[in-house]
């Protein structure tokens, strides 16, 4: 089961109001339980004995891989340490993200508009519930690192804000 399948499984869990699921397959054993005072959904994932033979082999495989990417992460660096200037807006719960109250009005915020503290973000769908995302700082918003209609995890980043 690759992650793809996972994250659809969480997403049909979420939707159909279960509050516990459980899937045992032959090498992977999956539960995903959901709270009334709890907006996003835990998921325990264990692997099986049977599994570890493959998992063994496969880092093997990607060890030539994985040295080819080091100087990209390399690069990533220096944008990373422009970033740290800006504030990042996270997720605060499990849900599809989206940039407008609907599909025929206008999106809440661009990019190069000023927002000021409690001005609404973007609405996150959990649950059939659209829950807005209101901003906690004062600034600019940088970038938008979220599509539109977006699933999104818990604490993934979704805007940067530049508060000068």
């Amino acid at each position: 089961m690759d992650l793809k399948e996972i994250q659809n499984l969480i997403r049909f869990v979420a939707k159909s109001g279960a509050s516990e699921v459980k899937l045992e397959m032959d090498d992977v054993k999956i539960t995903i339980k959901t709270g009334d005072d709890e907006k996003a959904a835990t998921t325990i994932l264990q692997q099986m004995p049977a599994m570890q033979p493959m998992q063994a082999a496969a880092p093997v495989a990607q060890a030539p891989a994985a040295s080819a990417p080091a100087p990209a992460a390399e690069a990533a660096a220096p944008a990373e340490d422009d970033n740290s200037k800006y504030i990042t807006v996270k997720s605060p719960i499990i849900g599809t993200f989206y940039r407008k109250p609907a599909p025929d009005k206008p999106t809440f915020v661009e990019v190069g508009k000023q927002i000021a503290e409690g001005d609404v973000l973007c609405v996150i769908e959990a649950m059939k519930l659209f829950n807005e995302i209101e901003s906690e700082v004062s600034g600019t918003i940088v970038k938008i690192l979220v599509d539109d209609s977006s699933p999104v995890e818990f604490d993934q980043p979704l805007f940067l804000v530049d508060p000068s």
